[in-house]
């Protein structure tokens, strides 16, 4: 799926503050390394949510080079119903257009890339897979 780079740096007073590269406002802290891991995954995921929400410009996840760097996923439903909104994007489709290739009425496409309420079963990952030929799982 999808994951960013954040800047690990240990604080003066203790613990770790985090940053994201590609998301600059999105910051966090915690008491040890795990601690900030776990808050940056539930930062991350926020931010994300936020953006998508009010239809703002998410933006790809860059590469770094950095030792202070980790690279943290979103929470799962995040990350799919982002990938999926990426890949029709990308291929220039509708929601309605993906519906109908999927033989699915739209207002049930649409749920599948809401973060909030996307839940597809194997068969609808299956048909999505087949509509943007490619690969969202793999067992």
């Amino acid at each position: 799926m999808i994951a960013y780079p954040a800047k690990f740096e240990e604080a003066l007073e203790g613990g770790y503050t985090v940053e994201f590269i590609d998301i600059p406002s999105c910051i966090t802290e915690g008491d040890t390394l795990e601690d900030a891991k776990l808050m940056a995954k539930e930062a991350l995921s926020a931010m994300l949510y936020s953006l998508d929400s009010r239809r703002m410009t998410i933006p790809e996840p860059s590469e770094s080079k950095r030792k202070d760097v980790f690279y943290i996923e979103p929470d799962l439903k995040i990350a799919f119903a982002i990938t999926l909104k990426r890949e029709r994007e990308r291929l220039g489709l509708s929601q309605k257009d993906v519906a109908e290739r999927m033989n699915v009425n739209w207002t049930f496409y649409q749920r599948i890339e809401n973060p909030r309420k996307t839940n597809p079963t194997l068969g609808t990952i299956e048909k999505l897979q087949k509509v943007f030929n490619r690969q969202f799982i793999s067992l």
